[in-house]
């Protein structure tokens, strides 16, 4: 099942006097359950294309159909409530509220969403002990490692059971050995049927993904299984 499609998607940001095309007609197709990373380097698109099938932007021109549904046209206040709904994003810098708990910080979405509070807690726990915190649910962020805080992160992303998990440079501000163990997290969940989809400009990581989609001067340049 298709999850996400793009037809001719484009986006033009207004730089002074000029225009100028970030994205300059992608089609993408991502089916339900896949692994892809997206690279590309700096300037090339990727994270335009990453705010606009994440619903933080819309685009120029073009279509976006998230679940079949055709989102490129929604108000901000409609992209909010498919944002909290659908889609988990994790961060590189892990965007966790200091004076909260790991349990507090991951049952934000919740809070969004208007969630009862005991079932909130329930979930949010759930969430804490499936990416391996169970241990560490009342610590805040200071108390815990870079690698710990972003399961954290990984963990609030999930909690709503999104359709799609993005995870923007996620081992970026992780050693080399934290960062694996990341990316173990998320393999695992792969396995476990969720859709995920990483930006990043690191081959290391992007070939530990199913497909790797490589974005150039705002078009696909190279779309091919690992």
């Amino acid at each position: 099942m298709s999850i996400i499609k793009t037809v001719e998607l484009k986006r033009s940001f207004e730089m002074g006097t000029q225009s100028v095309e970030a994205l300059k007609g992608i089609d993408l197709n991502v089916q339900a359950g896949e692994f892809i990373a997206i690279m590309g380097p700096s300037g090339s698109g990727k994270t335009t294309l990453m705010n606009i099938i994440g619903c933080l932007d819309t685009p120029t021109s073009g279509q976006y159909l998230l679940n079949n549904q055709e989102v490129s046209t929604f108000l901000d206040d409609d992209l909010a409530m498919i944002r909290n709904k659908e889609i988990g994003f994790v961060f590189q810098s892990f965007h966790l509220l200091a004076r909260s708990s790991a349990l507090d910080n991951v049952m934000l979405p919740l809070k969004y969403a208007g969630e009862k509070k005991n079932i909130a807690i329930d979930r949010a726990k759930k969430a804490l002990l499936d990416v391996g915190l169970g241990d560490r649910m009342d610590h805040s962020p200071s108390e815990l490692s870079g690698g710990q805080q972003q399961r954290v992160a990984i963990a609030r992303a999930l909690v709503n059971s999104p359709s799609i998990l993005f995870a923007d440079e996620p081992t970026g501000n992780l050693d080399s050995q934290t960062g694996a163990d990341v990316m173990n997290l998320f393999k695992q969940l792969h396995q476990n049927g969720q859709t995920i989809i990483i930006i990043t400009h690191e081959e290391e990581i992007a070939n530990q993904a199913q497909r790797v989609i490589t974005i150039r001067d705002g078009l696909i340049e190279t779309d091919k299984l690992v």
